[in-house]
Parts: C-alpha cells; sequence; structure tokens
C-alpha cells in the first residue's frame, strides 16, 4: 500500500527553489511527522487564520489526502504546494501553496502560507514568499499573484507588503475562517513589479559590495 501511494501520489521532490535561509519544496510522505508535529504545536497559534481543522487533520492518512490532491492539482496545472524549510539543519518551518492558477487571458494564482508558531516574526515567510514568487513568475511564467488576510492579522499584511504586494480592496465575509464568513483584504504583485524590486535589490546590493571594496 505504501508503495502504491508514493508511486501514484508522489510530488515532484526535485522543484526545489532556495531563498536567503530557506528553501521550499513539494511535500512528501516522509514529511507528515515533522509536519504533524508542528502543526500539533503551533494549533492554538494557526487556528484562528485558517478554515477548521477536520478532527483527523493531523493523522497520517488525513496527510495522504492532502498529499494526493497536492499531485492532482500539480498535474492539472492547477494549483502547486510546497513546504518551508530551513537551509542551516533541513528542519520544517511552513507551508506556502499557489492554488487557483487560471491561464488563458488571466495568467493568476492566489497565495497562502502558514508558519510555525515557533519560527512566526522571524523572516521565513518573507524568505519562502520571495521563493514562491521566483517560482510562479520565472518558472511558470504567471502574470499576476494575488493574496487575502484578515483586516486584523498586522503581521500577514505587513508580510506581504514586504513583499511587494499592493493592497487592492476589500472583500466582504469573502471566505470562511475558523467556521466563521470573514471580510478580508486583498492583494496583488504583478510580474513587472516584481521584476523591477528585483533588479533595485540587486543594484543596491552591487552599490553596497563596491562600497566595502572601496573601503578596503
Amino acid at each position: 500500500m505504501l508503495d502504491l501511494f508514493k508511486s501514484s501520489h508522489k510530488l515532484p521532490a526535485e522543484e526545489r527553489v532556495d531563498g536567503r535561509h530557506v528553501y521550499i519544496r513539494p511535500p512528501q510522505d516522509d514529511d507528515w511527522k515533522p509536519w504533524s508535529e508542528l502543526r500539533e504545536r503551533s494549533r492554538e497559534f494557526l487556528v484562528p487564520w485558517e478554515p477548521t481543522w477536520p478532527i483527523d487533520s493531523l493523522t497520517r492518512h488525513a496527510f495522504r489526502r492532502r498529499l494526493r490532491h497536492y499531485s492532482e492539482e500539480w498535474q492539472m496545472g492547477a494549483g502547486y504546494a510546497f513546504f518551508i524549510f530551513s537551509r542551516a539543519d533541513n528542519a520544517l518551518r511552513g507551508g506556502i501553496t499557489l492554488s487557483n492558477v487560471r491561464r488563458g487571458v488571466a495568467q493568476t494564482g492566489t497565495l497562502g502560507y502558514w508558519v510555525g508558531a515557533p519560527f512566526a516574526r522571524q523572516g521565513v515567510m518573507s524568505d519562502g514568499l520571495a521563493c514562491i514568487i521566483e517560482y510562479s513568475f520565472q518558472h511558470l511564467h504567471l502574470h499576476r499573484l494575488e493574496a487575502a488576510c484578515l483586516p486584523r492579522n498586522a503581521a500577514s499584511q505587513g508580510v506581504l507588503r514586504k513583499s511587494g504586494f499592493r493592497e487592492e480592496g476589500f472583500a466582504p465575509k469573502y471566505l470562511r475562517i475558523n467556521g466563521v464568513w470573514e471580510d478580508h483584504l486583498l492583494f496583488a504583485l504583478l510580474a513587472e513589479e516584481a521584476m523591477k524590486q528585483r533588479l533595485k535589490r540587486e543594484e543596491g546590493a552591487d552599490r553596497q559590495d563596491g562600497t566595502v571594496q572601496a573601503l578596503r
């Protein structure tokens, strides 16, 4: 049964993107234990911002259902799920998903993400978002990324703005979060905006390197 699962629903582990301090790759069956442990440790931290957790949400069976769904989405080109790992020790830090990918005239996808409570406000998600932005625009060649967050979630708003997203609007009762239909703020980032921001960062790094060289 295990071999059948791995052969029929395995996500492409080679699809890895490295950031400054973290990297992202698709989840694998062997990730269940660290994933379930981190999610359990972070339950109180995560529940207010997520859809209602099913009773069996952290079981291996539920994790495999999740992987099957991710695999089907990946094969259809409709969604791309990643876990976030530390480059220092390869430990799981969180997850990030590009879903609802629309091709044709839209070329758009929607981002969702979570970080384990012990690693919140440590730059993990900023680094992870940089990875998924690179993957979305440079590998998938999307035109636009969208994200939404609760108006009271200042941390999520901050990481989106830091990553270059613009606030575009307000959607009443947009998503059902923890059993309640909640209002959301809507954010977006275009491929050309991300490219300009990347070039600006690279120019700043080049100037810094030049200053260091001049001081030597």
